[in-house]
């Protein structure tokens, strides 16, 4: 990559917001035009530059394109750590641009904060029909019993069931598991779960309101972390599995039940999915960044979608030292 062309790319205004947004999430192509204020083929334009300099990298997920900064590793240019440390002083150093970076920052949690009103209003509509609304899409039975047998015999000890909805998945690992926290972020479903959950010693589950995008425990706290159908949620799926990998102990397990790939655009809008599924090389490189060494993934094909199980340990400090 020629210097030259990096930095014209970094002359635009415009491209310098777009590079400040992708510094701690990845972001949909239409999220950027509307914090930017901008149409989205425009934005589309200053995206391909950006990714023709290697600072950006474009992946598609059904009609919609996501973007993300390039890490190390990911065939980047040498220089752009150093590109965004150089922008972070900046906000520092140009008040203006400092401002603007910031009124850009806002506008995304804005957008983000009504989407998610909307997910929230979904779940506590549907929190009584959530297990008949699974079936739809596959067969709990098969997805169950495969689970059960990735995880194996092993002991679960602490488990953390993110999204736990009607806790179905704490009911069905209870037996496995010292102790269950099951945790979902609408009251609604905490309320159906709790009711589904009455029969076990209450010693031994624990429910819990939160959002897996900032996990209420310490850290190494459980000693497997499931998601079951929830990280097609999350708008930043590496978000959530960093704050995961941080409250899973060293050698621990996560466990992520969801769907391959697809391009059922409708379950954006019908079930507030933000995310269409996953590739495995995109998972692989997410569990991987987080710290996690997975093994292959279980793929599930009867159902009207593709269902994949990924189950993955949590490397310990030498070993994420010299990754």
């Amino acid at each position: 990559m020629r210097t030259e062309t990096l930095f014209r790319a970094l002359a635009d205004p415009t491209r310098l917001r777009i590079m400040r947004l992708l510094g701690s999430m990845e972001l949909a192509v239409g999220e950027i035009a509307q914090v930017l204020g901008q149409s989205q083929p425009r934005v589309s334009r200053h995206v391909g530059i950006l990714c023709d300099a290697g600072l950006a990298e474009r992946r598609r997920e059904g009609s919609w394109i996501f973007l993300r900064a390039q890490t190390e590793g990911q065939g980047a240019v040498p220089l752009r750590s150093d590109v965004a440390r150089l922008l972070t002083r900046a906000e520092s150093a140009d008040p203006a641009f400092g401002e603007q970076c910031e009124a850009d920052r806002r506008k995304l949690a804005e957008i983000r904060d009504a989407r998610e009103e909307q997910a929230q209003q979904y779940f506590a509509d549907h929190a009584h029909d959530w297990d008949e609304l699974r079936r739809l899409h596959s067969s709990d039975e098969q997805v169950e019993a495969a689970l059960s047998r990735a995880l194996g015999d092993k002991r679960l000890g602490r488990l953390l069931d993110i999204g736990t909805g009607t806790g179905r998945m704490a009911e069905l690992f209870a037996e496995g598991a010292d102790h269950i926290v099951a945790l979902d972020k609408s009251l609604a479903m905490l309320r159906v779960a709790r009711a589904k959950l009455q029969h076990l010693p209450a010693e031994r589950v624990e429910l819990v309101q939160g959002d897996f995008s900032g996990l209420p425990f310490p850290p190494a706290s459980f000693d497997t972390v499931l998601f079951h159908q929830v990280l097609h949620f999350a708008h930043s799926p590496a978000a959530a599995l960093y704050e995961a990998a941080r409250v899973t102990r060293a050698g621990g397990r996560i466990a992520i039940v969801d769907f391959a790939a697809h391009q059922r655009e409708e379950l954006r809008d019908r079930h507030a999915h933000a995310r269409l599924g996953f590739e495995d090389s995109h998972m692989r490189d997410l569990l991987d960044d987080a710290g996690f060494d997975v093994g292959d993934p279980v793929s599930l094909e009867d159902g009207e979608l593709v269902v994949k199980i990924w189950v993955a340990a949590r490397r310990r400090i030498q070993e994420r030292n010299s990754a």
